[in-house]
């Protein structure tokens, strides 16, 4: 087998190049020594930290919270299970935002159905500034 160079790590974990030096930059991933006149090698260690950091990523974690999850290093499962709470509140709290989000949204969209052709569009007038001066 051949040595895991970083564009070999790249293409297994399926990131790029510029991903694995950000991720060692910011302490998430341990860049190797590089050997004299050589290339750096991984270890299959960084295929599986790189994966755990890309799933979790898709669980909604910032890179920031993925280094803590990281440094409990397996053995703290209340404090894995703390974070992971605190990240579902956050969703829960996005989640009505959004809500909130889309019902002004809609309401601006109703409104725009409700006006004539020729008349100002009535999204348009309420992100103008002449719309918050207007009774």
């Amino acid at each position: 087998m051949s040595p895991l160079t970083i564009g070999k790590l790249a293409k297994q974990t399926e990131v790029t190049i510029e991903t694995i030096r950000h991720y060692q930059r910011i302490g998430l991933l341990t860049e190797p020594a590089k050997p004299d006149g050589g290339y750096r090698v991984y270890s299959d260690d960084a295929i599986a930290r790189i994966r755990f950091i890309k799933r979790a990523q898709q669980a909604g974690f910032t890179l920031k919270e993925i280094a803590t999850l990281l440094s409990f290093d397996g053995v703290h499962c209340a404090d894995v299970r703390q974070v992971a709470e605190q990240k579902c509140q956050q969703i829960d709290q996005q989640i009505r935002d959004l809500t909130a989000l889309r019902q002004v949204l809609e309401s601006l969209v109703n409104d725009c159905q409700q006006t004539t052709p020729t008349a100002h569009c009535a999204i348009l007038d309420a992100f103008s500034d002449d719309a918050s001066s207007q009774p």
